[in-house]
């Protein structure tokens, strides 16, 4: 993946952070009740997601508007992703919990944004070992204060007790093989929502876990910090895997047949016309507005929110790195 210029990053608005240098109390103080309780679904065999719901983070939820997932092994659970939070962690923990007395061993990051890392220093206070792919720990660590500071908004006091934790688990990237407690795993970056953003199949059980990736019920979020170039390219790669089962970033566990129209399709829409436009230096206002409202994804959930700075931000990017 082609670095991105310095011109094109402050156009898009990217922030640089500085590594965290505070550390929030550990004991947790009580927090105002999420009515969002989160609940485990079977995906396949001993694998389960949880499905979060597709609106705004906020305190009935819990910033747990993502999806988590979880494999139940031999001698403990490995848990895909740990919320927003300390007390997000509780509540997956607590929804786990209804279906296996194994401890929480492992926690896997798929990627930087607030909802899937925040909770992993209460999973590693009760012994459980964080992984992470080479770069994932950077990026957290790179957006924590603006992360915390974004949260707090949203979910007010539920923030209390978290302390950012990084991964003391490091694997090689951009893909690598990985055994825990006889569950194998595959674990492919995709540097698309996030730099350093992953992926992870299950093999055996043919189940992909896409992290911020793919989305489906609700429109994806290209954010200053995401490379569109990058996703479609990884979700290539998602195709050719061919996964059985999808539990996609958000919405509700899937097939590739719905990624592709509603994620796959929309980066290549996004790529191909946005992007395009940008390259051969086209007005932005008339790219906008051209592009407007596409057949195929107006009826995803936030479409209407999101739709347009997601052609900007493509169009800048493409406009200032055009031999990308």
């Amino acid at each position: 993946m082609m670095t991105r210029s310095r011109t094109a990053l402050q156009r898009i608005g990217l922030l640089t952070i500085a590594y965290f240098g505070v550390v929030l109390a550990p004991v947790l103080a009580p927090a105002q009740a999420a009515d969002y309780i989160p609940e485990a679904e079977q995906v396949t065999d001993n694998v389960y997601a949880i499905v979060g719901p597709l609106g705004q983070r906020s305190q009935g939820n819990a910033g747990l508007n993502a999806n988590y997932g979880f494999v139940i092994a031999d001698s403990g659970v490995i848990l895909i992703d740990s919320g927003a939070s300390a007390h997000a962690a509780q509540l997956l923990e607590k929804a786990i919990a209804k279906v296996t007395d194994k401890p929480i061993r492992w926690v896997l990051n798929t990627g930087s944004q607030d909802h899937r890392w925040l909770g992993n220093g209460y999973f590693a206070q009760q012994g459980a070992a964080v992984y992470a792919m080479q770069g994932t720990p950077e990026t957290q660590q790179r957006f924590a204060d603006q992360q915390l500071a974004s949260i707090q908004r949203f979910v007010g006091d539920q923030l209390d007790g978290t302390t950012p934790t990084v991964a003391d688990q490091i694997q090689p990237a951009p893909e690598t093989g990985l055994e825990i407690d006889g569950v194998s795993l595959r674990w492919i970056q995709t540097n698309a929502h996030y730099p350093a953003d992953t992926m992870i199949y299950l093999p055996e059980p043919s189940v992909m876990f896409t992290g911020d990736l793919v989305y489906v019920d609700r429109a994806l979020s290209v954010l200053p910090e995401s490379d569109v170039r990058a996703a479609a390219a990884a979700f290539e790669t998602l195709v050719e895997i061919d996964p059985d089962f999808i539990v996609p970033g958000h919405g509700r566990v899937t097939d590739l047949a719905q990624a592709q129209r509603e994620t796959g399709d929309y980066y290549t829409f996004l790529i191909e016309n946005v992007g395009e436009a940008g390259r051969n230096m086209e007005s932005l206002q008339d790219t906008l507005d051209q592009f407007d409202k596409p057949q195929a994804f107006m009826h995803l959930q936030n479409f209407d929110e999101l739709h347009r700075s997601n052609m900007n931000r493509v169009f800048v990017d493409f406009e200032a790195n055009p031999d990308d």
